[in-house]
């Protein structure tokens, strides 16, 4: 199963993106997608989360600007991601767990906001 994501780009400070990850075949039994990033010379982090009942948890520094979603029929979770900041540059990856412990890992997408 490989996750392919989408959206990314060049946006100016105050902007928005949707970055959009869809599995190559069906996933069965996903736990919880999710969307980290990593920034040059840094670790990668949570930026947010959704559980397949829908439950959603998210980086206090991206609360109230990004919401996640999912369709889980399609196995695809989106990150809608709005008042960009210059810290919000990253490479956005997004990953999908299942019930048995199963991880996969999309090969990111960048995500640069100019000031």
């Amino acid at each position: 199963v490989q996750l392919q994501a989408s959206g990314g780009g060049l946006v100016q400070a105050g902007g928005s993106l949707r970055l959009s990850c869809a599995a190559s075949r069906t996933i069965f039994s996903i736990n919880v997608m999710g969307w980290y990033r990593q920034a040059p010379g840094k670790q990668r982090e949570l930026v947010a989360s959704i559980t397949s009942g829908g439950w959603t948890n998210y980086a206090d520094s991206v609360k109230g600007r990004f919401t996640i979603s999912s369709d889980n029929a399609k196995n695809t979770v989106y990150l809608q991601m709005s008042s960009l900041e210059p810290e919000d540059t990253s490479v956005y990856y997004c990953r999908i767990e299942t019930q048995g412990g199963t991880l996969y890992w999309g090969k990111g997408t960048l995500v640069t906001v100019s000031s």
